[in-house]
């Protein structure tokens, strides 16, 4: 009896909640219209218990063109979307509004911790992206309504894409 009284202010204590782990894998077929390379990526991250922050991974190599830069950008697969969210870039000045991006590498792995800040405006009105709106960016990533894009000079829209998923836990 006293181990279960002792036990009931635990029960009654809220769950801690957990980062949501989300990825997506980059090849060029996934590319709109598909790109024939052997470069290959990964994007990892997850979304914060509060949705405030995205912090992530992105991992590449093998890529045929000289990288510009990679992004998030909003729609389902096989369609091309609008860039929301910065990765990366190499343009000396920065093309990134927001200046919050890292440098890409040629090939290895860029880190960061994503924010509203780093949300921009869509470059489609139709799609009714709002600078600064995290938590819609999160809501088309878990519609499987985003993907992340490596960008590179032989391939200005692309050299390897992947969709965004929630991963296996």
């Amino acid at each position: 009896m006293l181990t279960l009284l002792l036990a009931l202010p635990l029960l009654a204590m809220p769950a801690i909640a957990s980062a949501e782990r989300i990825k997506a894998s980059l090849i060029g077929y996934d590319e709109v219209p598909s790109v024939s390379t052997v470069a290959k990526g990964d994007f990892n991250a997850q979304i914060s218990p509060n949705g405030q922050t995205i912090d992530y991974e992105l991992t590449f190599s093998g890529l045929q063109g000289t990288v510009q830069q990679a992004h998030i950008h909003v729609a389902q697969l096989s369609v091309n979307g609008s860039i929301v969210i910065w990765l990366c870039q190499t343009a000396t000045p920065f093309l990134d509004p927001t200046g919050h991006a890292p440098q890409c590498p040629q090939a290895g792995t860029v880190t960061g911790t994503i924010t509203s800040a780093n949300v921009i405006a869509g470059s489609m009105p139709a799609q009714q992206l709002t600078a600064g709106d995290l938590a819609e960016v999160i809501a088309a990533i878990r519609a499987g309504a985003a993907y992340a894009n490596v960008h590179t000079n032989l391939s200005p829209g692309g050299e390897i894409r992947g969709q965004i998923s929630a991963s296996q836990r």
